[in-house]
Order: C-alpha cells, then structure tokens, then sequence
C-alpha cells in the first residue's frame, strides 16, 4: 500500500517537476552565447609549428564551448601586418593575436623580456618565471597599457643563430653586416658594429636573394628549411644565445575578454595551456631531423667562437644596464629577470648542464 501510495505522488509530481527544467534552458542559453572572434597570427601558414600553434587554440575553444565560442586564425598579413599583430588587438579591429612580444620593442623594450632576451632563460627555465617568479605578472601588468591580455602560447626552445652569406670568424667580421634580427639582440649586434633589421618572415628569403641584407635569423631547422634559406645563405650558426628559448603568446583585446562569459575565459586558458607545452615538444621532434636534411643538401653548421660570444655577453650587459638607466619599468623587470635567471642557472650548472656535457658526448663516443 505503501509503495502504491508513493508511485502515486511521484507520477503526480512528476509534470510539476519538468516545469523548472523547462524554464532552465533559455538561462543556460543566455550564458552560452554565439561569439565570433577573428585571430591575426604574426607568422605564415608555411610554418606549420608556428601558424598551426593558433589554429590549436581555436580549435580547442571551439571544443571546450561546444562550437559556441569560435575563432578564426589568419595567418600574418592577411587581416593585419604580421608586426603590427599588437596594434590590431590595442585598438579592437581584431579581437586576438598570436605574437611575439618582442616585435613590439619599439614601443618598450622591456616588452622584450615576454619573448627573450640575449642570454636569458632557455623554454623551461621561461615558464617557471612565468608562472611562479612573478614574470606573468609583470606582463599583465604592461599589457594594460595596450588594453590586451595575454596568455603564454608556444616557445620555440633554444633557437639557431642564423644564415650568413659569408663566414664570421671574429666580432671584426660582424662589422657592417646587415642582419634581420628581433628583440634586443639587434642593439646587441649593433653594438658589435652590425646593421639590425627587423624583416617579417615571408620576407626574409628575397631580402637575402637580392642582398638586402646579409644574414637572417629565423627559429630553427624545421621553418629554416622550410623557408629555403640555405640557398641563399649557406653557413648556418649556433647557438642562437639571444633566444635561449622564445616564448610566444595569444592576446586578446580587453574589452572583447572581458565581455565573454566565465566558461569562454577558461575555455581560452586551457588551450593557451594545452598549445603553450605542445609548440617545444613539436620543435624537439623536428628539429633533429631537419637538421640532418639541410647538412646533408649542403648548409655548413658552424659554431660562434669564443671571442665573439664573450663580445656579446659584455655588449648584452651595457645595453641592459643602459636601457634600465633610462627606463624604470625596464629596470624592476630587469632585476627581477637578473635574480631568477642567476639562481637557476646555479641549479641548472649542478643539475641539467653536467647531465647534458657527459651524455650528449657518451652518446656519440662511449661504447
């Protein structure tokens, strides 16, 4: 009777209780809107890694908000100029970018610090300031002044020192070269005595065809080949020691962010996450292989000597020092840079660098 009785009340509630779920579904509506953004990448689509690194993150958002949330990735020149990738998110013609800070110098060189600067922090080394040595928020901090907010995307790990028509045997050699160069490593090499250019990267090939410039520094093996500098440029340099690691980051204009729903922010987040680990494992695995194919085809890996390293250290040195004399911002960045980056060399020296000196060299020469 019992069991009768309540089989009874449930039927009976049964209506009452679909009316509430009835009237949920236009709520939930109202916070899961239709939103439609448009990404400029600063890079071509012929680098895969790089361009594909943007189409990740749409993709993912597009997963994660179950097709609600989409956007579209271009590549560099195609809806803004791959330089000006800032620019476009600052004033809100496009609503996000995926870019290197250190294009943008020119407007503050601390800027540079997001990216790389000349014997920095290599990708790992990167991340842990980023995130707990108080770099992300000294980013957050200069990107309000351009009404973005930006969310590390990629690094490129440690990157070649580029493609050189002629050998450079001494810093006399680096005199009166004309070297497309980011970052502050142009007013490194400026000051060993070089012209520094900043070329977009699908101008790199016919500015050293036609002589333009000398010298070209890109990313690594993988786009380099890609890209067919060593038939222009033959002699290929390592390392690359102004990026020891080159962060890259997706910016979206801050009103356009913050207007999105809760869900939509974090959406944007797990995929900047997802991409931001992705990029150097991609790098790792195509970068060893590429590097056989170019020395096979012809191009002559060299190494920069001593000397000129030493030169570019102390140079590096006064330009920072210069550059934090003028401008205070760049000065609390610097220091904080400076103290991350001297403690975890200490560990790393102990830690990564002896492991790295005996293995990479037993590997090739113990039996």
């Amino acid at each position: 009777m019992t069991s009768r009785v309540n089989r009874r009340a449930l039927l009976r509630a049964a209506p009452a209780a679909a009316v509430p779920v009835a009237l949920a579904a236009p709520a939930v509506a109202q916070t899961s809107p239709e939103v439609r953004w448009r990404l400029t990448s600063s890079f071509p689509r012929s680098t895969d890694i790089l361009f594909s690194t943007a189409e990740h993150v749409a993709r993912r958002v597009g997963e994660l908000t179950e097709g609600r949330f989409r956007i579209q990735p271009f590549p560099g020149g195609e809806i803004a100029p791959p330089l000006a990738a800032l620019d476009a998110v600052q004033t809100g013609s496009i609503e996000c970018a995926h870019t290197a800070s250190y294009y943008y110098v020119g407007k503050d060189p601390a800027l540079a610090f997001f990216t790389a600067v000349p014997f920095g922090l290599n990708a790992r080394q990167n991340t842990a300031w980023l995130r707990y040595g108080g770099g992300q928020a000294l980013m957050d901090e200069m990107m309000r002044e351009y009404s973005a907010v930006a969310f590390p995307c990629g690094d490129t790990g440690a990157q070649m020192g580029g493609w050189f028509r002629r050998e450079i045997r001494t810093v006399d050699d680096v005199k009166g070269l004309k070297f497309r160069i980011t970052g502050l490593a142009g007013q490194v090499f400026q000051r060993l005595g070089a012209t520094p250019s900043v070329t977009p990267a699908s101008d790199i090939y016919s500015s050293l065809e036609r002589g333009t410039i000398d010298a070209a520094e890109f990313v690594g093996p993988h786009d380099d080949e890609k890209l067919g500098f060593a038939r222009v440029a033959p002699n290929y340099y390592a390392p690359g020691f102004w990026e020891p690691g080159a962060r890259l980051h997706f910016l979206a204009n801050q009103r356009a962010y913050d207007a999105l729903p809760a869900p939509y922010k974090a959406a944007i987040q797990v995929a900047c996450a997802e991409a931001d680990a992705e990029m150097v494992a991609r790098y790792d695995v195509a970068n060893p292989l590429a590097l056989r194919r170019l020395v096979a085809a012809g191009a002559q890996l060299r190494f920069w000597s001593r000397p000129i390293l030493e030169a570019a250290w102390r140079a590096n040195n006064e330009v920072m020092d210069e550059l934090a004399g003028r401008n205070e911002r760049f000065k609390r960045i610097l220091e904080s840079h400076r103290k991350f980056r001297d403690d975890v060399y200490t560990w790393h020296r102990v830690s990564e660098n002896s492991f790295d000196n005996f293995a990479f060299t037993a590997s090739q020469t113990v039996r």
